[in-house]
């Protein structure tokens, strides 16, 4: 009876002491200070945004598959469902976090002023061979420069002092590297990397390729560092960017999406062959090497003018008729033909039957012909040669495909030869896996499909092909004189 009244007395006593939390005004002001989104600091407040964001695709995920029913909805791209709404604080977040990272990237890279540093501490530190004369280091030498250059330039340089890269290069019998391999693998990386943060800027999706606009734009922004282009007219630099981009897109987009992935770019050889422009021109750079460079500007205006001279009617596109005139008429009219039927579309006036290669579609064609070696070029060319469009080639294709060749051949005034001769030729040089037929893959594994491609296409090409010892004899006279 005792103990039982005072717990019944000490329940009573803790209900009217304790009032329920609602109930109490403290906690009602701070649930409505709260809700209100007053006095939250920025980091609540984008919290707060991001839960209602994820909310809204949550309830737009229910909607959309109450509608669907039982029907399973279809695979789609992460990215295009929550791709940030333009404007939205998400999509701001997004890019500043973005301009951080990048920006962090681009401080821990080494300036022109450290490489010039590093280069110093290199010579200063290394060993003269007696033999050679070069300049190395052993793994002792490599170690001390470590500490030398890190505390001359900072502990960014740290990272290219790990013995891995040191192992990357090729060591004497005294297991010394040479330094200037070494300095330019370090200049090489930077470059690179640079090159990478570059083009993640104009990656404007984030989504790891570059539109073609993306990629005129990185072009335009090198040309005041490139010092062969630094004198280009200004009229002339939108065209110039146009040209470049497209040999990009020609090697780095295959399928032809109208987008390049920026890590094939960097690995590309397109990449090497534009950062060549660094050179002086007067001093390191001859004439021949400036118009074999797609990138130089001697090339681009090349091309510009060759179009021009083609464009009879100056209507801003080339029939077939024009075509014909590239490379002083000596391409067959069989390989015209197919050109336009694989590679140009239809154009849109009268009727969309005729057809007219526009200047993108001969930046492509030009692309093909001067790089027919290539797994690029050969599988465009491969595409016309394909008469029938069933992947290969047969004894029948490759007589129709040459007897142009042969008329051509005749007609120039040179001496009488068999097809059939020239087709056990090329069969020959293939060395195709099925004996009866000629793929894509037999000509890029015989290392000669641009040769064969040639001689199927361009007279020119074929009486290459047949004058080819001494053509090569003539090549040998200069240098034993």
């Amino acid at each position: 009876m005792y103990s039982g009244s005072i717990d019944g007395e000490s329940h009573e006593a803790s209900q009217r002491k304790i009032p329920p939390a609602s109930s109490m005004l403290w906690v009602r002001n701070l649930r409505r200070f709260i809700g209100s989104g007053a006095g939250l600091g920025s980091e609540a407040l984008m919290e707060l945004e991001t839960k209602r964001i994820l909310l809204d695709i949550f309830k737009e995920k229910q909607q959309k598959s109450a509608e669907a029913g039982t029907i399973p909805s279809f695979y789609k791209k992460a990215c295009a469902r929550f791709k940030p709404e333009e404007g939205s604080i998400s999509h701001r977040v997004q890019r500043l976090a973005k301009y951080r990272f990048l920006k962090k990237q681009s401080d821990l890279l080494l300036n022109a002023d450290d490489l010039d540093a590093m280069w110093v501490c290199l010579r200063e530190n290394c060993v003269i061979d007696d033999a050679t004369g070069a300049e190395k280091m052993n793994y002792e030498d490599f170690c001390h420069i470590a500490s030398v250059c890190t505390e001359q330039i900072g502990p960014k340089c740290r990272r290219f002092f790990s013995p891995s890269n040191f192992m990357k290069f090729e060591k004497d019998e005294s297991g010394r590297i040479a330094i200037l391999p070494f300095y330019l693998y370090v200049m090489r990386t930077v470059s690179l990397t640079q090159a990478r943060i570059d083009m993640s800027e104009l990656d404007e999706d984030s989504d790891g390729f570059l539109q073609p606009h993306e990629m005129e734009n990185y072009i335009r922004g090198l040309i005041p560092n490139l010092a062969q282009l630094r004198d280009m007219p200004a009229a002339f630099i939108q065209m110039y960017c146009r040209i470049a981009a497209h040999k990009f897109f020609f090697f780095c987009d295959p399928h032809r999406r109208g987008k390049a992935c920026i890590k094939k770019v960097l690995l590309s050889n397109c990449l090497q062959e534009l950062m060549e422009l660094h050179q002086e021109s007067e001093e390191e750079v001859t004439d021949t090497e400036q118009a074999e460079n797609w990138f130089s500007l001697t090339s681009a205006q090349r091309i510009c003018d060759m179009f021009l001279a083609l464009d009879k009617d100056m209507n801003g596109t080339l029939s077939k008729q024009e075509l014909r005139e590239y490379a002083d008429g000596t391409l067959t009219e069989i390989f015209i033909e197919r050109v336009f039927d694989e590679h140009v579309r239809r154009g849109k006036t009268s009727g969309g039957n005729s057809r007219e290669m526009d200047f993108e579609s001969f930046l492509d064609f030009v692309l093909a012909q001067e790089n027919k070696d290539t797994p690029e070029g050969l599988t465009y060319l491969f595409r016309c040669l394909d008469l029938q469009g069933r992947g290969y080639l047969t004894t029948a294709d490759i007589h129709s495909l040459f007897r142009d060749v042969h008329h051509k051949w005749i007609e120039g005034g040179n001496y009488e030869l068999c097809i059939e001769d020239v087709r056990d030729e090329i069969w020959d040089m293939v060395k195709p896996a099925d004996e009866l037929r000629i793929t894509l893959s037999d000509l890029l594994s015989c290392k000669q499909g641009g040769t064969v491609a040639s001689m199927l296409i361009d007279v020119r090409g074929f009486w290459a092909h047949d004058n080819r010892e001494n053509l090569l004899q003539e090549e040998e006279e200069p240098e034993e004189e």
